[in-house]
């Protein structure tokens, strides 16, 4: 404590894990207001990229996240990347806590790299736009169509169950299509991927939120397809493509710091 103000203890901020033999940096780009400096603390050719920190939680708010994020995304112009979870703090304010860290998990480093050298995550959501959707079930599911015809110019006091019993007929024929067009969208797309995670959806309108490992050799191959399938289906929904990104959904290493 100093004029009321207390000083945290520092240590060493772990943003992930990479290949490379002896120093390297990447300027002060650390989390915090503090701009630390990010640089590599290397075992025997494995690195892990950290920065000076105080020893506290992070909330997992906006800004704390793009700047964990950001300096994972500079990493990854020059390197593939293990991801470390978020808020992850060696106790020590030298090198040797990660130095043991690195020792312990050689293997698992090791052979977690060689899986995913060459590869790289891209994140795909799709959207149903809503009016054109509805519309498309309209015009698809006869029985709907007609039900909606006899009541259109009907009071609406008068056909409340009616209308009730629409709504839960075009919310299950929502459900349908949506589950058809995820369907039809990922057995184009799972047979160019590695490895796939389907993700929760958000909302009744999402169709797809997936994040898949590609080789590097067939992402232009991959991004054809994804184009292809947004000129298909463009009528109906949106595609939101994005990438290159650290590989969170298939490497997201817990690193236990207590006691080293």
């Amino acid at each position: 404590m100093e004029n009321g103000v207390e000083i945290l203890k520092e240590g060493k901020y772990i943003y992930g894990i990479i290949r490379h033999k002896g120093p390297i940096g990447f300027g002060p780009i650390g989390i915090g207001k503090r701009a630390d400096l990010v640089y590599g603390i290397n075992y025997n050719e494995i690195t892990a990229i950290v920065s000076n920190s105080p020893i506290m939680i992070y909330e997992a708010r906006r800004v704390n996240m793009i700047a964990h994020e950001k300096v994972l995304e500079e990493v990854m112009k020059q390197f593939t990347v293990l991801p470390v979870r978020f808020s992850t703090i060696s106790e020590h304010d030298d090198d040797s806590g990660i130095l043991k860290i690195l020792e312990k998990d050689y293997r698992k480093f090791d052979d977690l790299l060689s899986k995913m050298d060459g590869k790289k995550e891209l994140g795909l959501k799709v959207l149903a736009q809503d009016t054109k959707i509805y519309d498309s079930i309209l015009e698809k599911y006869d029985e709907i169509k007609t039900l909606r015809g006899k009541l259109i110019n009907l009071p609406a006091d008068k056909t409340h169950y009616q209308r009730m019993k629409i709504g839960e007929m075009v919310a299950e024929a929502l459900k349908k299509e949506t589950e058809t067009y995820k369907t039809n969208i990922l057995s184009v797309l799972n047979p160019l991927a590695e490895d796939v995670r389907v993700n929760d959806n958000f909302g009744e309108m999402m169709i797809l939120n997936a994040a898949f490992l590609i080789n590097n050799n067939i992402e232009s191959e991959f991004d054809k397809a994804v184009n292809d399938l947004d000129e298909k289906y463009g009528g109906l929904m949106t595609f939101k493509y994005v990438g290159t990104l650290p590989p969170y959904n298939f490497v997201n290493l817990v690193i236990n710091t207590k006691g080293i």
